[in-house]
This record gives C-alpha cells, structure tokens and sequence, in this order.
C-alpha cells in the first residue's frame, strides 16, 4: 500500500466519523465530555480527575509550576490543583493526556520515538503560547496554551494508526495532497480538523490550529492563531513530522524578532525562560 493509499483510508475515515481510538483515550474523551457540562460542579470536576491517574498527577504538577507561583505552590491534592487551575486549564490538561495516551498505544519503537519528539515539540509550543499571550499578543494564555498542546494532533492521530498503515510514514513527496480527488486540502488537515472535533474542542481553538496550517505568519502577533504560530516556528524541538530539514528550521527560528514595547521578542524570551521549561518540564511529566 503507498502513503496516498493508507491516507485516502484514514481521510474516508475522517470524513464519515469512523476514527479509531485506543479505549483509554475514549475513556478521557469521556472526562472531557463531562467537564463541558455547565453544571459540572468544582467537586465533580476534581472527583473525575481522580479516576485519571495520569491526568490527576499532571494536574498537581503543573498547578505547582513557577507559571503558577503566584497561588504559593506546595500543592498536594486534585481539589486544591483543580480549584487554582480553573475548568479552561483542566480542559487543557485533559486535551494533553489524550494526545499522550495516542503515542502510549504505539507499538512500533520507531514511532514511538517520534511520537516522543511530537509530545516534546507540543510542550515547548504550549508552554511558550501560553508566555507569548501574557506579555505578547495579550491573548488568553490559557487558551494559548490549550491551543499549543492539541496543534500536532493529527501528527499523533496518524503515528498512532501506523502500526497498522506503516505505509503513512512513507517520504512521499505528494501523497498528503489531493487523496480523495475531489477534496483540495491536504489530508492532514482533513484528520486533524476530523480530530478536534473528536476532542470537542472549542471554535476558536480549531481557528488557531488552521491558521497554524495556513502556515502564514503575522509580527507582531494579534490574534490566537499568530501566536501558536510564532510559538511553533520559535520551539527548540522541532516537529518530527514537519518536512523542513533541522537546520532550515533552525535558520528560520534564529531570523525570528521584533520589538514589543521598549524591548524585543527575544529579551522577553529570554526574561521568561525559567517559566517556559518549568510548565514545558510539568507538562511532559
């Protein structure tokens, strides 16, 4: 089978709302689910975090991140963790144990290095969306954050169904384009948007994500989409799945400033970097 092939299969998938998920991530869908429910009280929030071992660890751990410094640290239990991170937050977390649990149920130990990179280049993307809002774009930072860690989920969809379709890990050079013929768009962004909606996730996060696959980049950033597009293209980790070679990559990430206030984006990187490895370090543990 050729990478066009497996694709078409996943796309036809996607199209018709067959995607297949391991019945871990099905179960944290679930968590999700609830959790938008408007009467989903603060008790129940943090009692359904509990039934997510992973989930409940990340919780604490990031509620206990120099991002969140300011609420005194030392947390050690969900209720206190949920109540400081809030319902925008604890969706976001739960957004970052399903893309997880996706590379958990690879098989393969080729594809699970790279998923590993794909979690790694999420981190860093979410962490420095969430540092670029604040003192940025003056976006949401938790909604930047949220937008950061789900922007690759159709990368960690598809590495998690190439077990079975090895052929989508394939270098071909065309076989992501045009797979259904009458269909334009490239099929990664016909699985991811097939993807979110899976994940319920809000409008304008799917926004964001599409600008980021517009690939248009706007400086100073204004918008949610600007910003996840300033953070992917300033990462330290590059997206294994992403075509450029390391070193283009890195070019383009060096070319990157621009003057915000009295300063520029690389000073204020720079005076921040202690809070981005710190919620980068929470969210990957």
């Amino acid at each position: 089978m050729k990478k066009s092939e497996a694709l078409k299969n996943i796309v036809l998938e996607a199209n018709q709302g067959e995607l297949v998920f391991p019945t871990n991530v099905n179960a944290s869908l679930k968590i999700q689910q609830l959790l938008d429910d408007p009467d989903c009280s603060l008790e129940a929030a943090a009692k359904l975090t509990l039934t997510e071992p992973l989930l409940a660890s990340r919780v604490v751990a990031i509620a206990n991140s120099v991002a969140y410094a300011r609420f005194g640290g030392g947390v050690t239990n969900v209720r206190t963790a949920v109540t400081i991170l809030g319902f925008s937050t604890l969706r976001s977390i739960v957004a970052s144990v399903v893309v997880r649990q996706l590379s958990y149920a690879i098989g393969n130990p080729a594809l699970r290095q790279k998923a590993y990179q794909l979690w790694e280049h999420s981190a860093h993307v979410a962490a420095l969306a969430h540092t670029l809002a604040i003192k940025v774009s003056n976006t949401d930072p938790e909604t930047a954050m949220f937008a950061g860690i789900v922007h690759e989920v159709s990368g960690f969809y598809l590495l998690s169904r190439a077990d079975q379709l090895p052929a989508l890990m394939d270098e071909d050079s065309d076989g992501n384009q045009d797979c259904l013929g009458e269909i334009t768009e490239p099929a990664e962004v016909v699985i991811g948007r097939a993807v979110l909606k899976k994940l319920l996730l809000p409008k304008r996060i799917v926004t964001a994500v599409e600008a980021l696959w517009s690939g248009i980049r706007v400086m100073p950033p204004e918008t949610l989409g600007d910003t996840l597009v300033l953070a992917n293209d300033l990462a330290p980790v590059a997206s294994p799945l992403d075509p450029r070679s390391p070193e283009t990559i890195r070019q383009a990430a060096s070319e990157i400033d621009f003057l915000v206030g009295d300063g520029t984006v690389h000073h204020i990187l720079e005076e921040s970097d202690n809070e981005v490895k710190a919620l980068t370090v929470s969210l990957m543990t």
